[in-house]
């Protein structure tokens, strides 16, 4: 994949979409194309956030990595998502496991790279924050219909031991 085309893949991204066109080919410049095969590891839970990857074509999985549960799916990612930024916006460890689902192209854009274009471009830390914003409400959705269905098996559980 040439410069140019990375760039136009930037372009249809909403995160980039204010981006003035040279910084943006200059980011598509300093950007590497990578791909995995199906069920190989993006990062891993735990891993530094070193880097943002944008998915150019295919699918990932995001998988939580939890000791008693083992591995839960909790969201599929697909052309266009971008997975990673909160790593190196918190400066805090990977807070979930992201594995190829098929074939997997994505551009890796390294955290100073990202983090100037962050600094540089109020519109896509604007972006940024209404897409985190975005997943913490499907995230609370997610908890309240399992908490439902928490407090409805107990209470099939207490009804049945009766």
């Amino acid at each position: 994949m040439t410069v140019q085309q990375e760039y136009e893949v930037l372009r249809q991204v909403p995160f980039f979409a204010e981006i003035e066109p040279p910084k943006l080919k200059a980011l598509a410049y300093v950007s590497e194309r990578v791909g995995f095969d199906d069920g190989k590891v993006v990062f891993r839970q735990g891993d530094p956030g070193d880097a943002a990857y944008l998915i150019i074509d295919g699918e990932a999985d995001i998988v939580l990595e939890d000791p008693v549960a083992g591995p839960v799916t909790v969201a599929t990612l697909r052309v266009n998502d971008i997975v990673g930024e909160m790593a190196i916006l918190t400066h805090e460890p990977r807070n979930a496991t992201v594995r190829a689902k098929g074939r997997l192209t994505a551009l890796r854009i390294g955290k100073d790279p990202f983090m100037r274009m962050v600094r540089e471009f109020p519109s896509m830390a604007v972006s940024i924050m209404q897409e985190l914003a975005h997943r913490v409400n499907d995230t609370n959705n997610q908890l309240r219909v399992a908490r439902s269905e928490l407090a409805q098996l107990r209470s099939k559980t207490a009804a049945n031991a009766a």
